[in-house]
């Protein structure tokens, strides 16, 4: 099957968005970032060693993103040009391993959730324990009080 100059355009509205995203994400991890630093820098952080490793793994997944979502249109626009200049073969061979760098960089981006989903859990359940801790807190305070009526 020989692929028509327009197939692969089809595919650039789609990568374009992706690197879209790729780029929201990057930025929200770089604003976390740039707080922890803050807040290194102010004492308030006391354990932030799994945050900074999990910030570390998640900045370099979204960059592999960004590389592989990247090499995906820079190949499919040479496919293009392959396919423009009328060399169907290698523009076809050349769309496919565009595709695959399309879905490596999609697998990465999954990941990349997983690993920012994991990291959300356990703040929540930090913020769950601290809660729980805190209603103790004042359930001991308001008994004493009473006591001490």
């Amino acid at each position: 099957m020989d692929l028509l100059l327009s197939t692969p355009a089809l595919l650039f509205p789609a990568i374009s968005l992706l690197l879209l995203a790729y780029t929201s994400r990057f930025l929200a991890t770089a604003q976390l970032i740039r707080g922890l630093s803050a807040n290194a820098r102010d004492g308030k952080i006391t354990k932030a060693s799994k945050q900074i490793k999990n910030l570390k793994k998640r900045v370099d997944l979204i960059k592999l993103m960004q590389i592989l979502g990247v090499v995906s249109l820079l190949l499919c626009t040479f496919s293009m040009f392959l396919l423009f200049v009328k060399f169907i073969t290698f523009g076809n061979i050349v769309f496919g391993i565009s595709l695959v760098f399309m879905c490596a960089s999609l697998i990465t981006a999954i990941v990349e959730i997983s690993i920012s989903t994991n990291a959300i859990e356990i703040e929540l359940e930090g913020i769950k324990r601290n809660s729980d801790e805190h209603k103790k807190s004042q359930k001991t305070q308001v008994v004493e009080e009473s006591k001490n009526k």
